[in-house]
C-alpha cells in the first residue's frame, strides 16, 4: 500500500468513527434501546450492526490471501466512497451483521466499536501491501478487494450514523 493510500483510508477510517461517535454523543442508555417503530432498529442494535460488520469484514481482509496482480478498480472505490454512507436506497443487512442482542448496553456495544476500530486501524497502519492483490468475497457486493473492504468499513460507520440521528429524531 502506498503511503498517500494508506493515509488516506487511515483518514476516512477516523472521519467514519468520528461522525459515528458524534451521532451518539450524549445519547441516555435508556432511549439507546428503544426501537423508534415496529421493525426499524433502536440505536444499540445499530451500534452492535455495526461493530459486528467491521469485525466480520477485518477478519475476512486479514484471512483474505494475494492473487499477485491488484485489480484496481477506481470506478468503484470511488463509487463507495460517494453513495456508500447515502441512506436513500435501503440495504438489508446479511445475517451475519443483524443484530442479535450480543450487548447489554450502549456502553457496551461502543466499547467494542472502538476495539475493533482500532484493530482497523493498527492493521491499516502495519500494512506494506497492496490490498487491491487480494480478493475477497463481501456478503451482499460479492468479489471485491481487501482495498475495497476497508472503504466500506469506513463509509459503513457514516451510513449508520445518519441512521442514529434519524432515530434519535424519530424518538424526540
Amino acid at each position: 500500500m502506498q503511503p498517500h493510500e494508506k493515509a488516506g483510508i487511515l483518514q476516512e477510517l477516523a472521519t467514519g468513527r468520528d461522525a459515528f461517535l458524534e451521532a451518539l454523543r450524549g445519547l441516555p442508555e435508556d432511549l439507546a434501546a428503544i426501537r423508534p417503530a415496529p421493525g426499524r432498529w433502536s440505536v444499540v442494535q445499530c451500534v452492535e450492526h455495526v461493530a459486528v460488520s467491521e469485525d466480520f469484514l477485518l477478519s475476512r481482509i486479514i484471512q483474505a490471501q494475494s492473487s499477485g496482480a491488484p485489480v484496481v478498480n477506481q470506478k468503484r472505490e470511488a463509487a463507495i466512497l460517494a453513495r456508500g454512507a447515502d441512506r436513500a436506497t435501503p440495504v438489508i443487512s446479511p445475517e451475519v451483521g443483524r443484530p442479535m442482542g450480543r450487548f447489554a448496553t450502549l456502553a457496551d456495544a461502543v466499547g467494542s466499536f472502538l476495539a475493533t476500530c482500532e484493530q482497523t486501524v493498527r492493521f491499516v497502519e502495519a500494512c506494506g501491501e497492496d490490498l487491491r492483490a487480494r480478493p475477497m468475497t463481501h456478503p451482499l457486493l460479492g468479489p471485491i478487494n481487501c482495498h475495497e473492504a476497508l472503504l466500506l468499513i469506513a463509509v459503513h460507520a457514516r451510513r449508520h450514523a445518519s441512521q442514529i440521528r434519524e432515530i434519535r429524531t424519530a424518538l424526540g
